[in-house]
């Protein structure tokens, strides 16, 4: 990532001439204004720089759009929400967290992501290496100094969900089913309340009735995800039913049993879209009508491993709930 950024984007917006994106903001408008308002569009992050006269108004470099493209990226009428994953990797500062709130609009609300370092069975970041115990595997200290008191007194505002995403690792170190569900279980008993919680789970082998009584026990929402290990978004309600959600998210990363690396190669600048099966959709459409039926505020999150690229993906699924 460059470590140089051009002008600021509000700065450059602001000596633009006509908008170059006016026609893309005016159909996109056109279908928002037909969307439930308790559904929210938004991708997975907003660093894609390939996405220009999709989202972007001109070429920006990663670090512009790390820096400051919050603020072009919420004019979007269909982008009304967006996922914030850096957190995941390490502690995001305070100060980054008021940087992105004044950057967003008041309402606009977002997902971010729990750390790994509480979220990993394992520890995080140990490449070629033996995996070993995480000593601090849901523990709502390390998460509360890692992100939770930085939300707290930074973002709560424009927080729509924390999500804690648990990745697939050795069954040695994550557990059974039901060692997993008593342990969210406790975590999530001890959490601060004023955080909305989604948990996301990357192993199929968790997703049972144990884990959806604790969910439901708990007031956390269950991420029901496209990813490569899982079953399909809509097959997962067969265990964790929208009925019993305190909200509804709905994230597309995957299709089973893709790859990440080739897809990334593959579908890079991400501009355009490059495999969409009718079938996927409906599912996903299934889900998010189901949803927001039963009066659910619905967070949508997509990848651009998905299907090619997240502001597309989003138009059409946009266009159908619309059209529906």
């Amino acid at each position: 990532m460059p470590t140089r950024r051009s002008a600021p984007i509000a700065q450059l917006d602001l000596f633009a001439g006509p908008d170059p994106l006016g026609p893309v903001y005016r159909e996109a408008a056109a279908v928002a204004a037909r969307l439930p308002p308790k559904l929210h569009f938004g991708t997975s992050s907003w660093f894609s720089t390939g996405w220009e006269g999709l989202v972007w108004s001109r070429r920006y470099t990663e670090s512009d759009l790390a820096h400051d493209g919050l603020r072009e990226y919420a004019r979007h009428p269909l982008l009304t929400t967006v996922g914030i994953d850096r957190s995941y990797y390490a502690p995001l500062p305070p100060a980054d967290l008021d940087r992105y709130a004044s950057q967003l609009p008041p309402g606009f609300k977002c997902v971010l992501k729990a750390p790994a370092s509480v979220t990993s069975a394992i520890v995080p970041n140990r490449r070629d290496e033996s995996p070993v115990a995480n000593p601090d595997y849901c523990s709502v200290e390390r998460f509360q100094r890692d992100l939770g008191d930085a939300v707290l007194g930074h973002f709560l505002p424009h927080t729509a969900a924390v999500l804690f995403e648990f990745p697939m690792v050795p069954r040695a170190f994550s557990g059974d089913a039901a060692a997993f569900a008593r342990r969210l279980d406790a975590m999530l008993s001890e959490l601060d309340p004023r955080i909305p919680v989604a948990v996301e789970l990357r192993d199929p082998g968790l997703l049972k009735t144990a884990y959806a009584s604790v969910l439901r026990e708990r007031r956390a929402a269950h991420v029901y995800n496209l990813h490569t290990h899982m079953p399909l978004p809509g097959a997962q309600r067969a265990v964790v039913a929208l009925r019993d959600q305190p909200f509804a998210v709905v994230r597309l990363l995957m299709p089973p049993h893709t790859r990440y690396e080739e897809r990334r190669r593959d579908f890079a600048p991400f501009n355009r879209l490059q495999d969409v099966d009718p079938a996927r959709r409906a599912d996903t459409l299934s889900v998010i009508v189901e949803a927001l039926g039963g009066g659910l505020e619905t967070w949508v999150l997509v990848n651009n491993k998905a299907e090619g690229s997240s502001p597309l993906t989003i138009r059409a699924l946009a266009e159908a709930v619309a059209g529906g």
